[in-house]
């Protein structure tokens, strides 16, 4: 292979894409080592990598071309040897001089020294701080003024950030089209206010509070049911570049905060409220008439209290069907749906603020392809039936729908397009149900997960992909609010 042209070598490199494949590759000659570290554009390393500035220097001489960097050190214990810090990072970012993507995961000896050697880093472009405990704020600001190249920033679990002057720093220069806060405790949602103009540029935006404080409870608090958050232009900003917005346990009241961003974006395609409190219809629909192109909506709700009247309260989900009469009149590019609900009593009427007919309303006015219903209680056969002449469903999971039995999945299976049917703890569907569907030849992946009347003999034929499980898995548990976070 020495005499090879190194142009044909480099093709061949690149047509390689496992990493252990290059990494035995480069071991073969002088030549092959070189090219290949010339070539390798991306890394992803953890517990194995070495500190020591000789070893990081070599590293980097290794690969002078690295785009994107990942160092991940989860599961890292003492005895695999020390992590990077502050000096690694150093010469990191000033011999990496291509470096557009750094995600740095459970590195607990970086501090605000350390990120502040990221302003080398002239051409970085997305940067993902995941569990990073001694940065603060001072280390951030820092990244606001270096990296001018920033637009995509994920900060997640650094729980000493507690002020944000890099945010309204960012806000200004208005560069970032992606920004993801999680689970950073000292990061309150009304704080995004302060980002100003930094919302026109902004495509993505996601916010999660701290994991577990609004996922299922039902608090004291009584909610105003009439409340217009909307009705007069509080905050002067707006997001008209905002395509994904994600928002996740947080509690809108007594102040708006980012309950406003709803009635803001004109150009939203993928909208996520997970247990979300305070919302009411009036948010719903005043996102409805804002946001005609929206494709994807996800709604994790949870019991809350609310009251427009002083004598009287009631405890339900958020949303009732004028919400989704809003989205059937206003939204018609829907494609995807997940409706989830925790902590509602299986049986029928309950605490759901939904009903079938609302619901039908809005599946027979939207080219829906992938439906979710999580504890659903209020979908039944019926349901089932007016699914069935849905012309452009392709996937559909339903979980903990009592209410659906066997005549519910004889209509299924004349659904035109259905391909992908998965059936999690839905306890009165039997493999008289599941046989149906092998009968319409129809499914390409069927998911049997914790059915009790449903064996794995009469779900193996059905469909040409099968996973059955007759327990519930870490994941499903978490899904339906029983499982730890």
């Amino acid at each position: 292979m020495e005499d090879l042209p190194e142009a044909l070598l480099t093709e061949i490199l690149n047509r390689i894409t496992r990493t252990s494949d290059l990494n035995s590759l480069s071991l073969v000659s002088k030549q092959l080592y070189k090219i290949e570290g010339n070539q390798r554009g991306a890394i992803r390393v953890g517990s194995g990598l070495c500190t020591a500035t000789n070893a990081l220097t070599s590293f980097c001489a290794r690969f002078p071309n690295l785009r994107k960097v990942e160092i991940d050190y989860s599961g890292w214990i003492p005895g695999h040897g020390k992590q990077l810090d502050n000096k690694g990072l150093y010469v990191l970012s000033s011999r990496c001089s291509l470096l557009v993507d750094l995600t740095l995961s459970f590195c607990s000896c970086i501090d605000d020294s350390g990120l502040a050697c990221l302003a080398y880093c002239k051409k970085l472009v997305s940067l993902r701080l995941n569990s990073i405990p001694q940065i603060t704020s001072i280390g951030l600001f820092s990244i606001a003024v270096g990296c001018t190249s920033l637009s995509a920033l994920h900060l997640i679990g650094c729980e000493k950030i507690d002020s944000v002057e890099w945010l309204e720093y960012l806000g200004r220069d208005g560069s970032l089209e992606e920004l993801v806060v999680k689970n950073c405790q000292g990061i309150n949602h009304h704080d995004f206010i302060k980002f100003g103009s930094g919302w026109m540029k902004l495509q993505k935006f996601e916010f999660e509070g701290k994991r577990g404080r609004y996922d299922c409870l039902t608090s004291d608090v009584v909610y105003d049911s009439s409340y217009d958050a909307h009705s007069m232009d509080l905050y002067d900003f707006c997001c008209e570049s905002l395509k994904d917005l994600r928002l996740a346990r947080i509690e809108t009241w007594p102040e708006v905060g980012l309950r406003v961003v709803l009635g803001k974006c004109k150009t939203l395609e993928k909208l996520c409220l997970e247990y979300v409190c305070a919302l009411n219809d009036i948010d719903m629909i005043a996102l409805s008439r804002s946001c005609s192109n929206l494709k994807s909506i996800s709604l994790w709700l949870n019991l809350q209290r609310y009251s427009s009247d002083v004598n009287y309260c009631e405890t339900r989900t958020s949303f009732t069907d004028n919400s989704l009469y809003a989205l059937a009149l206003n939204c018609r590019m829907l494609q995807m749906i997940d409706l989830s609900f925790i902590g509602c009593d299986a049986d029928w009427p309950s605490e759901i603020g939904f009903t079938q007919e609302g619901f039908l309303v809005l599946i027979q006015s939207c080219p829906i392809r992938v439906l979710m219903l999580n504890n659903a209680n209020f979908f039944d056969d019926e349901g089932m039936k007016a699914l069935s002449s849905s012309p452009h469903l392709e996937a559909l999971e339903l979980i903990l729908c009592h209410a659906v039995t066997d005549a519910g999945m004889r209509f299924i299976a004349h659904t035109p397009c259905l391909s992908n049917l998965t059936l999690r703890m839905c306890h009165n569907v039997t493999d008289v149900g599941v046989a149906e569907q092998e009968h319409a030849h129809k499914l390409e992946s069927l998911v049997i997960e914790s059915c009790g009347k449903v064996s794995l003999q009469a779900a193996q034929c059905v469909a040409k992909s099968v996973q059955y499980s007759s327990k519930c898995s870490n994941a499903l548990m978490k899904k339906i609010g029983l499982g730890g976070y």
